[in-house]
């Protein structure tokens, strides 16, 4: 297993030259992945949208993705290239992603997963995300249900990195 440097971790706005590859990424990690025209609709049409990429040493290793509406923030994708993957990575790139909400004035944000999805649930729930409900036969691969789950934003100055080393 490689080592990563966490301080060389770089958060920064998905562009469209990162598609192709946020699509590899989706491929890798979901039955049912966007397809690079959603990723483009969502980057040209969507002004809710916000999308970010966890880069690095110049290579896309994670992304996600969030609506942000009035005061709410719903997550829309969180995923992280499968080498990488069982580091805390995924931590870091939902902390940027409520660090962002709250910057966008979200105060609560929301998501779905796989009810059978132990370890996403164990990742949010540490986060705050607390289960308000079930999607029934949301995901259309296997009908599976989903766990809504919803998180109340701490103010900016409050959300902390999992990473951060004076904690």
């Amino acid at each position: 297993m490689t080592v990563i440097d966490v301080n060389r971790l770089v958060f920064r706005q998905m562009t469209m030259d990162d598609v192709k590859t946020i699509v590899a990424i989706e491929l890798e990690s979901f039955a049912s992945p966007w397809t690079e025209e959603a990723f483009v609709n969502e980057l040209t049409n969507n002004h809710f949208a916000r999308y970010m990429v966890m880069d690095y040493e110049g290579a896309v290793i994670g992304y996600g993705g969030m609506w942000t509406i009035m005061d709410e923030a719903h997550v829309t994708n969180v995923a992280v290239r499968e080498p990488y993957r069982g580091r805390g990575l995924g931590e870091m790139l939902m902390v940027e992603l409520m660090r962002t909400a709250v910057m966008f004035g979200a105060k609560r944000m929301t998501l779905e997963v796989r009810v059978t999805n132990g370890i996403a649930q164990g990742l949010y729930r540490k986060l705050g995300f607390e289960p308000h409900g079930i999607r029934p036969r949301y995901y259309s691969d296997n009908q599976e249900d989903a766990l809504i789950m919803w998180a109340e934003l701490p103010p900016s100055d409050e959300v902390e990195h999992p990473y951060d080393d004076d904690k």
